[in-house]
């Protein structure tokens, strides 16, 4: 029985976590930028923020965000304005030289761990439609008498999935001919993802309840 359920829970956020949204944008952004080591933290924030999503919707707080439109609206005004801020910051990069490999190198370091890891969190944390998405798994997909446990466990699975994927994106889009390939681009990458994350962020702010 809970295996059934489970395969359906995991098939569901494959192809939810698959579909490029602002947590994408994010992690291959901060990979090209600032480098594996980057992408990878962002990554992790990314997948630590789906225990917030879980650990609301087990205590049905989800349930009263998504009935609240003042509640939702605040959540989805945040996200996005956060999209905004640094997708403008994004727009407003200038030319800089080519950089050689050791540059590449050198500018992994450039971003701390914990700003990686915090852009990823609060990015998926602040998501309204990651939100909307957990509570109707968790109310139905999932079976309201499936064990506590056997639902925390599927939380688990979820968070651990979706690191690992956005972790394959960042090694991905961190590979040093690919960052040098977008490196050649310069500026014009920046002010591309910013106009992207500004895009998603737009969406966002007019995304509705239903």
């Amino acid at each position: 029985m809970y295996l059934t359920e489970f395969l359906t829970v995991a098939l569901i956020h494959l192809l939810a976590v698959a579909s490029p949204g602002p947590d994408f944008a994010v992690v291959v952004r901060e990979s090209v930028t600032h480098g594996r080591r980057a992408g990878t933290w962002t990554a992790l924030g990314v997948g630590s923020a789906i225990f917030l999503h879980v650990g609301y919707s087990l205590l049905g707080i989800g349930l009263i965000v998504s009935q609240s439109i003042v509640l939702f609206n605040a959540l989805k005004w945040a996200a996005a304005a956060y999209l905004l801020y640094i997708g403008f910051k994004a727009l407003r990069a200038q030319p800089a030289k080519p950089a050689s490999e050791d540059d590449l190198h050198r500018e992994v370091g450039e971003r701390t761990a914990r700003g990686a890891f915090t852009s990823g969190f609060v990015t998926n944390g602040l998501n309204p439609k990651a939100t909307l998405f957990f509570l109707s798994l968790f109310t139905v997909v999932i079976n309201p008498h499936t064990p506590l446990a056997i639902q925390a466990g599927y939380g688990v699975y979820l968070a651990a999935a979706t690191a690992v994927w956005f972790c394959l994106v960042a090694m991905l889009f961190s590979q040093q001919r690919v960052r040098a390939g977008f490196a050649r681009m310069g500026h014009w990458f920046d002010r591309t993802m910013g106009a992207v994350l500004i895009a998603i962020g737009v969406k966002l702010a007019f995304t509705s309840m239903k």
